[in-house]
């Protein structure tokens, strides 16, 4: 005589089973959303050394150009000596670099992995869309502490900058904008080193800079 299975039974496997199906739905989107978390996570550090490293080959740049002609940037240089003096507050912060073509070898140091813009072809068609870091025009290396150069996205009292002169004062709050390396950034100081600061290592940086006055270049 054929047995047959009680319902109850059969539901419960089911429903088991259904309850297993769903712990492995649960936890595979997890383990997929961390592996995503990590992937970003990865490539931002990937980028901001990057970035590093370009703003280590300006530095050296500016020193060597420094050593060139006798302890003066490129905006304290005449262009009919190979600087760009002429140019240092009319905002075409391209200048100061191209002045230093020799030096850099390459546009593509110019422009931070994590910033939307792109490097130019040459030195000859370079302009502030192929730039990602602004240029301070009192650097000096006397004043190991000052600015030479650094990632663009800044911001005054919360508000972020445009292309141009940027003039800090004591009433001027300086910080980062979430672009780029998400409110934090690179910048060359006057001793050579790269430093990585937050909004608040930067304000105070320029604070005590060892310049009177701190004006910024921004592409």
């Amino acid at each position: 005589m054929r047995q047959t299975k009680p319902w109850g039974r059969d539901k419960r496997v089911a429903a088991f089973a259904l309850k297993e199906l769903l712990v492995i739905i649960a936890v595979t989107f997890v383990l997929v959303a961390l592996a995503f978390s990590y992937a970003a996570k990865a490539k931002a550090n990937s980028r901001k050394i990057a970035c590093v490293n370009n703003l280590k080959r300006a530095g050296l740049s500016f020193d060597i150009f420094l050593n060139d002609l006798d302890d003066k940037s490129p905006t304290g240089v005449s262009i009919n000596k190979g600087g760009s003096m002429e140019y240092e507050i009319n905002g075409e912060v391209f200048r100061h670099f191209r002045a230093m073509s020799n030096y850099l070898s390459t546009t593509k140091v110019l422009i931070c992995p994590a910033d939307n813009r792109k490097p130019a072809f040459n030195f000859s068609v370079l302009s502030n869309a192929n730039i990602s870091y602004f240029v301070a025009a009192d650097s000096a290396d006397r004043f190991p502490r000052s600015l030479f150069a650094g990632d663009r996205n800044l911001m005054t009292n919360g508000v972020a900058v445009g292309s141009g002169l940027l003039v800090l004062t004591t009433k001027v709050t300086l910080g980062w904008t979430a672009a780029q390396h998400k409110h934090s950034g690179n910048v060359v100081l006057g001793d050579g080193s790269v430093q990585q600061f937050t909004s608040a290592r930067l304000q105070e940086q320029s604070a005590h800079s060892g310049v009177a006055t701190n004006r910024l270049l921004i592409p």
